[in-house]
């Protein structure tokens, strides 16, 4: 819900933005001249100033060597100060048409303007074509203007300016109209006499050219004070308006004009020069002061412009983040993990002498009967020479434990306990476990003949404590397990190539992973502190020194989730507890020795690229959304199949690495429009839940349950007659039960086995709902 109501506001802002932006682009066609049999000819043939106001249908001159100059589309924190700078030094003043987003950016400016002696006028609020939208648009985009105006400067103006129009000889029936909108709302509407077309930039002799009047006429002339460079404009008023006023030209701006025409037509009615009808016009006054409601009400909007500016500024900047931290993450990606690709290529690369010390393969099982039968044998069936399965169940209800005893293998052997959660069923796994060296297996994963031999000759390698193996998704058939055997080879394997070039491998997986049991022992064991055990132990594992590396050719096959809400389900689990995990070896940042590289290199890697990297990545979409929407097509179709190509090479790549084909990379397009956003919200409630304090379940995902591989042989089973490894019944053993381990395993989830269990808090408070695998906790939220 908060995810839902960020969004909807986001996307309320964002389409504010492209409002006040002027992004609406149909809005800015322009428009042929049409029909102008209904427009009167006084009109058409009159001055630049049309009066529609109070039901008349009269246009105005300016008196006789009087000109005003008008500009448009400011302010512009450029160039506007400029031809303020040139009027002050000239002795002029000027009529501004400004732009009301412009105004509620720059409202500073807009107050400069009128204090320095200048009259604004309306130019609409987001410069779009008047004629091509709906009437109620028409109203809003004058008002908007004018409460910003108010806001701004305290005044209030009667002169409005539509854009793209220039003389009274181009007013078509459909202009037409809008002036009489207009007229009946109080505004005066003012073209122009003379176009100096600084707007092309023709050169500043050519727009003094363009700006003279012929003879003595008067002339409102359009200059233009944003919209580009208007450095030629600033040196044409520098020249012209000299210029003029030697030839006795006076400046006025229109409103002062406007006033001073009315003055001469008075005294010529009061000296019977005019016609005897005739009456007298009041003068208008200039830059008359605002409604206080107009005030507030600019208030708001000003205020609504600059969120939607910030948080476009914001978007833009994460934008550029996210863009220079994928590139570098590719860039260290493909040199780190290629170079770990190339050392493993290498002839003479050994990890030491060959390991054959006998292995303990530890399976915690909660309700795994779909999977287990195939899962244990090709554990048991393994081509190492000495391989001990344990099966902890972990109080299933479905019989998993019975499925494993009536296979009768010689070299696995059951232990039932209480449901306790994972990391209390790995401890006790640990504790009865006979060998040192120690393989952790999900209950759903299926080995490779070779799995385990390869995963554990790194131990050559005195100085490492454990080791990841290469994670393989087994059922590939729907789309959503296709998308996450992509995000295997690429998110999971690929990187961890580089975090063991970088000596911070932050997870061994728990479906293929090994330890030293003399490892976990320095570490107290797996601890239930979080939901991600196996990142936490890892992460603690790499602050005591030991060295975490990757074994590619050791692979299990995991059955994946098939549906959008298993795979909602784990990955909330996965991303909350390695949130958990960071958060509790926080303290890794400030400390020295190998503890301190993991703090300064790991925990800062992971934060930057495994949390912050895909939490900002939503940025990406959402201005290819907005580009696609109000910006231009083509570039914004360009950068981001930019990104998707620089995915794809990073992806073809990985695939390479892992010797897979690359047939199901040409789903990944569809990918980013699906599975990334889910994984999006995913991050967003996971960060949620840890800032919040809340407390997330253990989700047991619904499997069917995985074939063995057809390369995997069985074992054989044990012989007639003959016995099956020990076996564990009941909680808590007999001491005669139980097989003296070499080295005690800890952990704040396990007694030692010779003692009774002490079970979990969550399964204290739960023991009566065991069937339900959602219940229990695996751990507290940070603290």
């Amino acid at each position: 819900m908060l995810g839902a109501l960020l969004l909807g506001i986001f996307v309320s802002v964002l389409v504010v933005q492209a409002y006040i932006n002027a992004e609406f682009t149909a809005d800015h066609k322009e428009t042929e001249v049409g029909d102008q049999a209904g427009v009167p000819l006084s009109i058409r043939g009159g001055g630049p100033i049309v009066n529609t106001t109070g039901g008349q249908e009269t246009t105005s001159r300016l008196p006789a060597r009087t000109i005003a100059l008008t500009f448009d589309d400011g302010p512009d924190p450029i160039w506007t100060p400029k031809v303020l700078q040139v009027l002050k030094e000239n002795d002029a003043h000027g009529t501004f048409f400004v732009v009301g987003s412009q105004v509620a950016r720059h409202p500073e400016l807009t107050k400069t303007i009128v204090d320095d002696g200048n009259e604004l006028g309306l130019h609409t609020f987001t410069h779009p074509n008047m004629q091509l939208l709906a009437p109620w648009r028409r109203r809003l985009e004058l008002s908007q203007n004018q409460v910003a105006i108010a806001r701004a400067t305290g005044v209030h103006t009667n002169l409005a300016r539509f854009p793209y129009s220039s003389k009274t000889e181009a007013i078509d029936e459909t202009n037409w109209k809008i002036v009489k909108e207009a007229g009946a709302a109080g505004y005066l509407i003012v073209v122009n006499d003379l176009d100096s077309e600084d707007w092309q930039r023709p050169g500043v002799d050519q727009i003094v050219h363009n700006a003279l009047p012929a003879g003595d006429t008067s002339a409102i002339i359009l200059f233009h004070d944003a919209g580009g460079d208007r450095a030629q404009t600033v040196a044409a008023l520098a020249k012209f308006i000299p210029m003029m006023k030697a030839r006795g030209y006076r400046f006025t701006t229109v409103t002062e004009g406007l006033n001073l025409g009315i003055a001469e037509q008075a005294a010529d009615i009061k000296a019977g020069r005019g016609p005897e009808s005739a009456s007298v016009i009041p003068a208008l006054p200039l830059n008359p002061a605002a409604a206080a409601g107009d005030e507030w009400r600019g208030a708001a909007l000003i205020w609504t412009v600059r969120l939607a500016d910030g948080l476009v500024y914001l978007v833009a900047g994460l934008f550029l983040m996210v863009g220079l931290l994928t590139i570098a993450r590719t860039v260290l990606l493909l040199a780190l993990a290629g170079r770990h690709a190339r050392q493993r290529r290498r002839p003479d690369w050994r990890w030491g002498p060959p390991i054959t010390d006998p292995v303990s393969v530890i399976v915690p099982a909660y309700n795994e009967k779909e999977g287990i039968e195939a899962a244990v044998r090709s554990l048991a069936g393994g081509d190492y020479p000495t391989i001990e399965v344990v099966v902890v169940d972990d109080g299933s209800t479905d019989g998993t434990a019975d499925i494993v005893e009536g296979l009768r293998l010689p070299n696995v052997r059951v232990v039932r306990v209480p449901n306790g959660g994972k990391p209390n069923a790995l401890n006790t796994g640990v504790a009865l476990a006979r060998h040192d060296l120690i393989v952790t297996v999900d209950g759903d994963t299926i080995f490779e003949e070779d799995s385990i031999r390869r995963l554990v000759q790194p131990f050559g390698d005195p100085t490492v404590g454990a080791v990841a193996g290469n994670v393989k998704v087994g059922n590939r058939g729907s789309l959503v397990a296709t998308w996450q055997h992509i995000e295997y080879v690429i998110g999971f394997n690929l990187d961890r190539r580089l975090y063991e070039t970088l000596n911070c491998m932050p997870t061994v997986p728990g479906a293929i992973g090994a330890f030293r049991r003399e490892a976990l022992a320095k570490v107290g064991g797996v601890s239930d502190d979080t939901l991600a055990e196996d990142t936490d132990v890892t992460m603690a594992l790499c602050r005591e020194g030991y060295r975490v590396v990757y074994e590619e050719h050791a692979k299990a096959w995991t059955e994946a989730p098939t549906t959008l809400e298993q795979l909602y389900r784990q990955r909330y689990r996965w991303s909350y507890g390695t949130m958990q995990a960071m958060w509790k070896h926080r303290g890794a940042v400030f400390d020295k020795g190998p503890s301190g590289r993991f703090g300064r290199v790991g925990l800062p890697f992971l934060a930057l690229f495994g949390v912050a990297l895909p939490m900002l990545a939503p940025v990406v979409d959402i201005m290819l959304v907005y580009g696609l929407v109000f910006w231009e097509l083509k570039e914004t179709l360009i950068a981001w199949l930019g990104m998707l190509a620089l995915q794809l090479f990073t992806a073809a790549v990985a695939f390479r690495f892992d010797r897979e084909p690359l047939k199901p990379l040409w789903r990944l397009p569809l990918q980013q429009f699906a599975y990334r956003q889910l994984m999006y919200l995913v991050l967003i409630q996971s960060a949620t839940t840890a800032l919040t304090g809340g407390r997330l379940r253990w989700h047991k995902l619904n499997r069917a349950g995985l074939t063995a591989r057809p390369d995997t042989p069985p074992p054989p089973p044990a012989p007639a007659g003959a016995a099956v490894a020990p076996q564990v019944h009941g909680w808590p053993p007999a001491p005669s039960e139980v097989p003296a381990p070499r080295q005690q395993a800890r952990g704040r989830a396990v007694a030692p086995p010779t003692t009774p269990a002490v079970p979990s808090q969550a399964h204290r408070e739960d023991q009566a709902h065991r069937e339900d695998y959602d219940l229990p906790h695996a751990g507290s939220p940070p603290r």
